[in-house]
C-alpha cells in the first residue's frame, strides 16, 4: 500500500509543480514516446511475438502502426485541440470574452489489457500526456512480456515522476485502485469494470470503462457473400479471436448458411493455407486458462469445421458453428477465441429482436447490398460502435469516437476524443467593469419591467451581422435608462 502511495504522490506532486502543462512540453513528451517506438520496435515486436504468438507483420499492423499513426495526429493537431474554443454569446454578454478552456485533470491511472497489449496502454497514454496530466500505466500482467517491456522502456524516454508504471498481478491493482486518482480509463471485461467502477466511486472518480459484450454480425440475403465472409474471416480470428470487437457470432436467413461455412472455410484456407497450425500468421490462445474456457464452448455444438486443439501450444483451430441455439452456453458470453456461432434468424426484424433482447454489444456489423436496411438496422439497435459491409474498422478511424454503451462500457477515446475524455473543460466569460448601468436589469429590487427587457435580452435572436453592434449597445443604454 506504502509503496503506491508513493508512486501515486510523486505523481501529484510533479502534476502540482505545472510541468505538465505547457504545450511545448507535452509535444516533447509525445516526441519522446514515438521516438522509443521507432527505436524499439524490435524489442516490442519480440514481446508481442513471447505473448501472443504474433508474426512482426501482424504485430506492427495490428499494434505499432496505430501507436505512430495516434502520435503523428495529436503532435499534429495538439494546438488547436488545446487552444480555447470561442463560444456563441447573447445579447447580455456580447461585449465579454467567453470560451472553452482545456484543462488536464490531474493525476490519471490507465489499465490496459492482455489482448493488444501496447496499443491498450499507448494510445490511451498519448491523450493522457496531450491533455497535460500526469499518468500511471498499469499493463496488464497476462502479457507479461509486454508488461515488464513497458515498464523498461517507458522511464528511458518519459519523465520519470510524471509518468509512472506499475507492474503485478490482481493485488497490485488492487491496491492501486484504493488510491485517488482524477480519471481512470480501464480495458477489459464487464465483471472487473464493475470492480474499478466502485473502487473509483469511492472518491468520485470519472471513469472510461472500455469492455466488451458478444458484438453481432448479421449478412442479409442481399448481399455478395464472398466478399462478406472474407471480411468477417478476418476480423474474427485475427489474433486468434482475441478481439473485443471481433465479429462474436452471425445472424442470418437459414437459406445461405451453408453458403457462409463454405466461403469462410475458403477464406481460411486463402488466409492461413492448408495446415493452419503452422501457418506464420495464426496466432494462440494467451494462456491455460482461457484455452480451457474457449474449448469448452465447442461442447455439445454441431461443429461446421474446425474444432482442433493443442492445449501444449495454447492452439484452437479456426472454427465454425451451425444451427447454434441461443440458449447455448456459447452465446451466453463472449467468445474471445476463434469460435463463430452461426445462428439462424429469418428476416432482418427477427435479427434486430434478437439484439436488442441482449445487453448492447461493443460492436455491431451488417452487411447487405441495402443501405437503408444497414441504416434502419443502426436506428432500431444500439451498440458502442457500427461497420456496415465490413468489420472492426470504425476503429481505426480516429475522428471516430471508440467506445462502448450500457454493459459493454462508458466514454470513448481516440485522436482528439482522447484528449478531450482526459481534459476538463472549464467554462470561461470574462468581463470588463464598464457599463454598469445595463447589469440593473438583474439587482433589486426586481419590477416586472426588468423581467421584461431580461426576456427581450435572453430570449430574442439577432442577426448580429444585420443588426450591428452599434444598434446592440444602444439597446443596452435604452434598457438601462427606462430602468432607472
Amino acid at each position: 500500500m506504502e509503496k503506491m502511495q508513493q508512486i501515486v504522490g510523486r505523481a501529484r506532486a510533479a502534476f502540482r509543480s505545472g510541468r505538465s502543462r505547457p504545450l511545448e512540453f507535452r509535444i516533447q513528451q509525445l516526441k519522446a514516446l514515438e521516438r522509443m517506438v521507432q527505436e524499439k520496435e524490435k524489442e516490442i515486436l519480440a514481446a508481442l511475438k513471447a505473448d501472443l504468438n504474433k508474426c512482426g507483420y501482424n504485430a506492427y499492423s495490428h499494434e505499432i502502426l496505430g501507436v505512430l499513426g495516434e502520435l503523428a495526429l495529436t503532435i499534429e493537431k495538439l494546438p488547436s485541440w488545446a487552444a480555447p474554443q470561442p463560444v456563441k454569446k447573447n445579447l447580455l454578454t456580447m461585449r465579454d470574452e467567453a470560451y472553452i478552456n482545456y484543462e488536464p485533470l490531474g493525476v490519471v491511472l490507465v489499465i490496459g489489457a492482455w489482448n493488444y497489449p501496447f496499443v491498450l496502454v499507448m494510445q490511451p497514454l498519448i491523450g493522457a500526456i496531450a491533455a497535460g496530466n500526469a499518468v500511471v500505466v498499469k499493463p496488464s500482467e497476462v502479457s507479461e512480456n509486454t508488461a515488464r517491456l513497458v515498464a523498461e522502456l517507458l522511464p528511458q524516454y518519459l519523465d520519470k515522476d510524471l509518468y509512472a508504471v506499475v507492474t503485478g498481478g490482481v493485488p497490485e491493482t488492487t491496491e492501486l485502485l484504493t488510491q485517488r486518482f482524477d480519471h481512470i480509463l480501464y480495458t477489459g471485461n464487464t465483471a472487473v469494470g464493475k470492480i474499478v467502477m466502485a473502487a473509483a466511486a469511492k472518491h468520485l472518480t470519472p471513469v472510461t470503462l472500455e469492455l466488451g459484450g458478444k458484438s453481432p454480425c448479421y449478412i442479409d440475403k442481399d448481399c455478395d457473400l464472398a466478399v462478406a465472409c472474407r471480411r468477417i474471416t478476418w476480423g474474427k480470428y485475427m489474433n486468434c479471436g482475441q478481439t473485443c470487437i471481433a465479429p462474436d457470432y452471425i445472424l442470418c436467413d437459414p437459406s445461405i448458411q451453408s453458403k457462409v461455412v463454405e466461403n469462410i472455410k475458403a477464406t481460411l484456407k486463402e488466409f492461413y493455407g492448408e495446415d493452419v497450425k503452422s501457418s506464420p500468421d495464426y496466432e494462440r490462445i494467451i494462456n491455460q486458462r482461457h484455452f480451457k474456457r474457449v474449448k469448452s464452448l465447442l461442447e455439445g455444438q454441431k461443429i461446421a469445421h474446425g474444432g482442433e486443439t493443442d492445449e501444449a501450444s495454447c492452439f484452437i483451430a479456426p472454427t465454425i458453428l451451425t444451427d447454434v441455439s441461443p440458449d447455448s452456453k456459447v452465446m451466453e458470453e463472449e467468445i474471445f477465441g476463434p469460435v463463430l456461432p452461426i445462428v439462424p434468424v429469418k428476416s432482418v426484424e427477427e435479427a434486430i429482436e434478437f439484439i436488442n433482447g441482449r445487453e448492447k454489444p461493443l460492436a455491431l456489423y451488417v452487411f447487405s447490398n441495402n443501405k437503408q436496411l444497414i441504416k434502419r438496422v443502426i436506428s432500431e439497435t444500439s451498440s458502442g460502435g457500427v461497420t456496415g459491409n465490413d468489420v472492426i474498422m470504425h476503429f481505426f478511424l480516429s475522428t471516430l469516437p471508440f467506445g462502448g454503451v450500457g454493459h459493454s462500457g462508458m466514454g470513448a477515446y481516440h485522436g482528439k476524443h482522447s484528449f478531450e475524455t482526459f481534459s476538463h473543460r472549464r467554462a470561461c466569460l470574462i468581463k470588463d467593469l464598464k457599463m454598469e448601468s445595463t447589469n440593473k436589469m438583474r439587482y433589486p429590487p426586481g419590477s416586472q419591467k426588468k423581467v421584461d427587457w431580461a426576456k427581450f435580452f435572453l430570449l430574442k435572436r439577432f442577426n448580429k451581422a444585420r443588426i450591428g453592434l452599434f444598434v446592440l449597445a444602444l439597446l443596452g443604454v435604452v434598457a438601462a435608462v427606462m430602468i432607472k
